[in-house]
């Protein structure tokens, strides 16, 4: 290698912590030294715009704009990125050359010990539609207040009382060290690509696609595709409360459970399926399938809905 490799990366200490895990495991991998993969800061509307929930601004591609302009004129080598806040459609000329392996893909609820020991009316804080809406479908009672900033910020809030509980991502929590804040919930299925690190480069680039190969997980980018192609066929916005969780069964069949909620959590439509590995039409099926079945308070949240 000539020339070290430019990471380009959100500024967050969570996504610098992705960063550099990402940097490591290419040094590491290609028995490079320390600091041969250069971490470069891409400053994203999402990180300049703090005070709105992300849903209110434009959406996930306020997280990834800047990063693949920086990519596309050849500033940078490779994005990291966080895959949960990546929309389902990227650009033509980039790839997702490499997963990290997944971690823990649940919330966890800081605040109290489980969703029903929060006292009634409690006041929990978050701008997902997704948990808002998984929350209220527990529990009615609740009241959602957006929330906003990074993780620490987001802690801090909760320690001033401006809420009574937050969640927030596990992964998340251990890439920072606070592997002993909040408890894991195992009744709520995750974002799509939740716990996820995916490593994206220009299309055309085939030295960086085959340096960068070399550290992907192929489970993991496995079912993380399975769940993006059942996001994207959905046609769902940063407003549509979904989740999915695919696993990798040991015959190398994918399992795929979602759901899909209204705003409020009162309705909701569940499916799972499996299928073969790379398989990306059975999940887009499934997805539509939900769709043309689900409540107009559902359907109407989608793009995509009949």
């Amino acid at each position: 290698m000539t020339k070290p490799i430019i990471l380009g990366t959100r500024g967050s200490p969570l996504a610098l912590a992705q960063a550099r895990q990402a940097a490591s495991r290419l040094e590491v991998a290609h028995g490079w030294p320390a600091g041969a993969v250069e971490i470069r800061i891409v400053k994203t509307t999402g990180d300049r715009i703090q005070d709105r929930p992300l849903a209110d601004i434009g959406g996930k591609a306020l997280w990834t704009k800047e990063l693949d302009l920086a990519l596309l004129a050849g500033e940078t080598d490779i994005s990291v990125h966080s895959m949960k806040d990546v929309e389902s459609d990227r650009p033509e000329q980039l790839c997702l050359a490499a997963m990290l392996r997944r971690a823990d893909v649940r919330d966890r609820l800081i605040g109290a010990e489980s969703i029903g020991a929060l006292k009634q009316g409690a006041v929990v804080g978050t701008s997902s539609p997704r948990r808002a809406a998984q929350l209220l479908a527990l529990r009615p009672d609740l009241k959602i207040e957006p929330i906003r900033g990074n993780v620490e910020t987001r802690l801090k809030k909760l320690a001033a009382g401006e809420c009574d509980a937050i969640l927030l991502a596990a992964a998340g929590l251990d890439r920072l060290h606070h592997h002993d804040i909040g408890v894991a919930l195992d009744e709520i299925l995750p974002a799509p690509a939740q716990g996820a690190i995916g490593i994206e480069c220009r299309k055309d680039d085939h030295m960086i696609r085959r340096i960068v190969t070399l550290i992907n997980h192929p489970a993991t980018l496995a079912t993380v595709l399975a769940e993006r192609a059942f996001t994207r066929a959905l046609g769902g916005t940063c407003h549509s409360p979904m989740a999915a969780l695919a696993t990798m069964e040991q015959d190398g069949s994918i399992h795929l459970r979602a759901e899909l909620l209204s705003g409020n959590g009162a309705d909701r439509i569940a499916d799972e399926t499996r299928f073969g590995g790379g398989d990306l039409e059975a999940p887009a099926a499934m997805a539509r399938a939900m769709l043309a079945r689900a409540p107009l308070s559902i359907r109407t949240l989608f793009e995509a809905a009949p």
